[in-house]
């Protein structure tokens, strides 16, 4: 790519729009959620049981039903993942996480729609994905995007 005065104004634009998501609010709030989440020993003690439990659980997995253990850690993953999300460190994690990809997308959403409305942002949102929709999605039209 030749560096030319758009191209570096461009670039400068974006640094620019970077540095304004950063400083947000829901930024802010994001980066204060995984402090406290960080600094809450009940919440790492939860988050590092699920993650011992996942990893048993994918072992399991391999064998499925056949599994003897298949039953009681498929339990005891589903309780620890409960949990693990209904404590409050890590439900304001998640919340100021998810706002804040929400505003991600959107920006994202915004500036590929200002080049072409074809191109697609995924998102892992269907609310956002079919407004970015621009054809193309392989259901026939039933996504509302044809």
């Amino acid at each position: 790519m030749i560096a030319t005065l758009d191209s570096v104004m461009i670039l400068d634009q974006a640094e620019e729009l970077g540095f304004l998501i950063k400083d947000s609010e829901v930024a802010h709030e994001y980066h204060e959620a995984r402090r406290q989440l960080s600094k809450n020993r009940e919440a790492q003690r939860l988050i590092k049981r699920f993650t011992e439990l996942k990893e048993l659980y994918d072992e399991v997995q391999r064998f499925g039903r056949y599994h003897p253990d298949f039953m009681t850690i498929t339990v005891q993953v589903r309780e620890a993942k409960r949990d693990m999300d209904l404590h409050e460190s890590v439900a304001s994690f998640k919340k100021a996480e998810t706002e804040l990809e929400g505003l991600l997308v959107e920006v994202s959403s915004l500036l590929a729609g200002e080049v072409s409305p074809s191109i697609k942002v995924p998102s892992g949102n269907p609310f956002f994905d079919n407004q970015s929709c621009g054809g193309g999605c392989g259901s026939g039209g039933s996504c509302g995007c044809g």
